[in-house]
């Protein structure tokens, strides 16, 4: 049996090794290292380095950042390097979804952002810089990360559309674009109304107030 030309074993141990490496919480495990308290207790409770960085630790969020970003990619070259592009694709969504849904932290993870920006950056490199380049414009224009996050998510589908990106490509885009924005549903609520915080100002402290 094949998906995307991969057998079902390999799709099996792609999504076994994705997941583990994906569900390793750095936020909360740096935090507690540093002696900071757990993130989970801090700001808007997310697990990301944006929350992370509510510390006023630059250097556990950084950590944090590097970790969320540095799972995914591990991922996809462990795998691909065994099974090649589809299975090391397959890899980084379920790094992803690790991500989101760890089962450490009863399936309540981050938004999945920097994740999501690794499991690019490896499956196909320049992809993964027009989408950062996306993020970096849309939040400079517009001072919102998650805005930023939200608009660099949505436009990956057509960048691998118009280079030629094989389907195993193209699917893993679209599945964690689709779970970004259901993790995202109140930034997109605040946003509608004009309520969304921009970088650099004061936020709220409610749940889902951040991006990564």
């Amino acid at each position: 049996m094949l998906l995307l030309g991969v057998t079902l074993p390999v799709v099996l141990i792609a999504l076994a090794v994705g997941y583990a490496l994906g569900s390793i919480p750095f936020g909360v495990i740096v935090t507690r290292l540093a002696g900071v308290g757990d993130v989970r207790n801090i700001g808007s409770g997310n697990i990301g380095a944006t929350n992370v960085l509510r510390t006023g630790r630059k250097d556990l969020a950084a950590a944090t950042l590097i970790g969320d970003t540095g799972k995914a990619m591990l991922a996809v070259v462990i795998v691909r390097s065994l099974y090649g592009e589809e299975a090391g694709a397959i890899a980084g969504a379920a790094a992803f979804l690790g991500h989101l849904f760890p089962v450490w932290l009863g399936f309540k993870g981050g938004k999945g952002v920097a994740t999501f920006f690794g499991v690019m950056l490896t499956i196909h490199w320049e992809i993964g810089v027009i989408a950062g380049a996306t993020w970096i414009f849309t939040a400079a224009v517009f001072r919102m990360s998650s805005l930023a996050a939200l608009v660099a998510v949505a436009l990956t589908p057509l960048y691998m559309l118009a280079l030629g990106q094989p389907p195993a490509f193209l699917i893993a885009s679209l599945f964690m674009g689709a779970l970004i924005y259901y993790r995202h549903l109140a930034n997109i609520q605040r946003l509608l109304k004009g309520e969304e915080p921009k970088i650099g100002a004061a936020k709220a402290t409610t749940p889902s107030s951040e991006t990564p």
